[in-house]
């Protein structure tokens, strides 16, 4: 069936979302007031000052670092065939691998 191509059904998924696109924006809720202010922020009724805030994501990269390698080292350890020698020396490779950049990440 031509239908079930890849280049079709995405052809249908695309029209298809942007009729959806195109009847949600119909009734949409359209805000009345002067110009510029949909670009105000809200917050409850008060008025916010201009200010930017730049976080700062030094704390965050030792919990995101920790979260990526103790998961990939999860993911090996329960995928390798218990069989296999390669498989065995490749997971003890990434544990010790974990264990050293965990060393490395919380060391003072």
């Amino acid at each position: 069936m031509i239908i079930l191509t890849p280049p079709i059904v995405f052809i249908i998924l695309l029209a298809f979302s942007w009729l959806l696109a195109m009847a949600s924006s119909i009734v949409a809720f359209k805000r009345k007031g002067p110009i510029g202010a949909l670009d105000k922020p809200y917050a409850g009724g008060e008025d916010v000052k201009k200010h930017r805030v730049q976080p700062d994501y030094s704390q965050f990269f030792p919990f995101a670092f920790f979260f990526t390698i103790l998961h990939v080292v999860t993911l090996v350890l329960a995928t390798f065939p218990v069989g296999s020698l390669g498989a065995f020396v490749v997971a003890v490779v990434y544990i010790v691998g974990a264990m050293l950049g965990l060393y490395i990440l919380f060391r003072r």
